[in-house]
C-alpha cells in the first residue's frame, strides 16, 4: 500500500474511474437515495488489495451503518491523493477517503476533524496533526525493511544480517564476489515511487536519527538539502549503485516487476515497505526470506515509520456525520482489521487489536522487527512518505523520485540531487 505516483491526465478522468454501480458522470457527490444516503469512497487497488478486498469490506462496514449507500470509486493508479485532487477541480470530491494524504486537503477545510472521542480507540490518536487537528484515522503503522534471501546470503558466507552499516556494505561485496546481485531496486514509469525506498532508509538512519524533526526545520529555514547530513544519506546510495550493489538495469522495472525479480532470485536483498511481508508468506517464494532493519553505522535502531493511512471525511458530505460513523465502523471492524493484515501486512495500531494467530513466518519477524525498534525508541519519520505538520509540500514526493532516478543511474551527484530538493522545495512553497 504506498500512497505515491505519477500525475494522471484530466482527459482520462471519465474513462479510468469505476464505481460501483455508476459513473463518474452520475453526480460523484453525496445524494439521497429513497431513504438511504449515498457516499462516495475513494479507494484502490493492487495485487494485495483488490476488487473483491475492498467489495467484502465495505459490505462488512455498511451492516453496520443502516442509511448508507456506498458507490466505490477506484484509484487508476495507487496514487489517490493525486486522483482526489483531479476529482475535487471538476467538483467531485469524494465525501470518504482511505489512505489520503491530508497535505492542502486539510489546510483549505476540505476534510472534517476527527474529535477526541471518536480517536478514543486509537493508540496514538494525535499522531499526524495539522495545526493540531487530526484529519485521518491513525488506525495502523507501516516500515521500510529489508526483505533477503536466506539462501543467497548463506551462499555468499554471511551468517547473520548486518548490524552496522560497515556489514551491510560488507555483505555487499560478499553477494557480488559471488555472481549474486545484492540489492532489487525499481521505479520505472509510473511507478517510480518504488526507487525511494534506499534514500527512505538512509535519511532515517543518517538525518531523522540525529534529528527527528529535520524536515520542519526545513521548513523554517534552519536547514537544507545540501547539508552535509542530507548529501551523505543520499551519497551512500548512489555509492551503492557506482559499486555495482544495485543492478541499474533493473531500475525501469514496475514495482510488480521489481518484486517480482526479488521472487525470481534476481537479487539478494530487497528493500521495500513491510506490506511485502502478506506478499511473501501468502505466496512463499522458493527461498525462505528473512527480514532486518536498514543499519545505522554504531548499530542504533532508525526504522522508518508511518502511522495514519485511515479513512478521511469530505467537511462537504451531505451528512458528514453519518459518512465519519461509516468511515469508523469500516476501520474498526474486526474483519476489515484481520483482512487488511493478512492482505496488506498491517501492523495495526488500535486498542486491544491481536493479529490473527495463523499469521506467517515473514509478517512476524516484521512486526517483531518494528516492536523492538519501538522499544528502543528507534521510530523515525519515513522521508516522502510523511504526514502532518513537518511533511513534504504536496507533489515534492513525485519529484524526489524522479531525481532518485537520476541519483541511482548516476546522471546525479549526490551534491546534485541535494541542490535539485532544495530547487524543488522552493518551487513547491512559493
Amino acid at each position: 500500500m504506498t500512497r505515491y505516483s505519477m500525475v494522471l491526465r484530466g482527459a482520462a478522468l471519465a474513462s479510468a474511474l469505476l464505481i460501483t454501480g455508476c459513473t463518474a458522470g452520475s453526480g460523484g457527490g453525496s445524494a439521497s437515495s429513497g431513504d438511504k444516503v449515498t457516499l462516495t469512497f475513494l479507494t484502490f487497488e493492487t495485487p494485495n488489495l483488490d476488487a473483491k478486498y475492498w467489495d467484502a469490506a465495505i459490505a462488512r462496514a455498511s451492516a453496520k451503518v443502516p442509511g448508507v449507500k456506498i458507490k466505490k470509486l477506484v484509484s487508476p493508479s495507487a496514487d489517490r491523493t493525486g486522483y482526489a485532487k483531479q476529482l475535487d477541480s471538476t467538483g467531485q470530491f469524494p465525501d470518504v477517503m482511505i489512505g489520503l494524504n491530508p497535505a492542502g486537503f486539510a489546510e483549505s477545510g476540505k476534510l472534517a476533524p476527527w474529535t477526541d472521542k471518536e480517536l478514543a480507540t486509537y493508540e496514538n490518536p494525535h499522531a499526524n496533526t495539522y495545526g493540531g487537528k487530526v484529519y485521518q484515522l491513525p488506525y495502523a503503522a507501516q516500515t521500510t525493511l529489508v526483505y533477503y534471501n536466506k539462501k543467497d546470503f548463506a551462499a555468499a558466507g554471511i551468517a547473520t544480517p548486518p548490524r552496522t552499516y560497515a556489514e551491510l556494505l560488507d555483505a555487499s561485496a560478499k553477494l557480488k564476489k559471488k555472481g549474486i546481485n545484492p540489492f532489487v531496486v525499481g521505479g520505472g514509469g509510473k511507478d517510480s515511487w518504488a526507487d525511494m525506498f534506499p534514500l527512505i532508509c538512509t535519511v532515517a538512519t543518517d538525518v531523522y536519527k540525529k534529528t527527528p524533526d529535520w524536515l520542519s526545520q526545513r521548513g523554517k529555514g534552519k536547514v537544507k538539502f545540501t547539508d552535509e547530513a542530507f548529501v551523505t544519506a543520499a551519497q551512500k546510495v548512489a555509492d551503492l549503485a557506482g559499486k555495482g550493489y544495485v543492478d541499474r538495469a533493473g531500475l525501469s522495472r514496475s514495482y510488480a516487476d521489481t518484486e517480482q525479480a526479488f521472487r525470481d532470485g534476481k537479487g539478494a536483498m530487497y528493500p521495500m515497505g513491510s506490506w511485502f511481508s502478506a506478499s511473501a508468506d501468502a505466496k512463499k517464494p522458493s527461498f525462505d526470506t528473512g527480514v532486518f532493519a536498514w543499519p545505522t553505522d554504531q548499530g542504533a535502531p532508525a526504522l522508518p515509520g508511518v502511522l495514519g493511512g485511515g479513512m478521511t471525511v469530505s467537511s462537504k458530505a451531505s451528512d458528514v456525520p453519518l459518512a465519519k460513523k461509516w468511515a469508523k465502523a469500516f476501520m474498526e471492524d474486526q474483519k476489515n482489521l484481520d483482512a487488511g493484515v493478512k492482505a496488506d501486512g498491517l501492523i495495526i495500531d488500535i486498542k486491544g487489536y491481536t493479529a490473527p494467530d495463523n499469521m506467517g513466518p515473514v509478517y512476524k519477524d516484521t512486526v517483531k522487527a518494528y516492536r523492538e525498534a519501538q522499544k528502543g525508541e528507534g521510530i523515525v519519520n519515513s522521508f516522502s512518505q510523511e504526514t502532518g505538520d513537518g511533511s513534504l509540500p504536496p507533489g515534492m514526493a513525485d519529484k524526489a523520485a524522479a531525481g532518485m532516478q537520476k541519483l541511482l543511474s548516476g546522471r546525479m551527484t549526490a551534491k546534485e540531487f541535494g541542490a535539485y530538493m532544495d530547487e524543488q522545495w522552493d518551487k513547491a512553497t512559493r
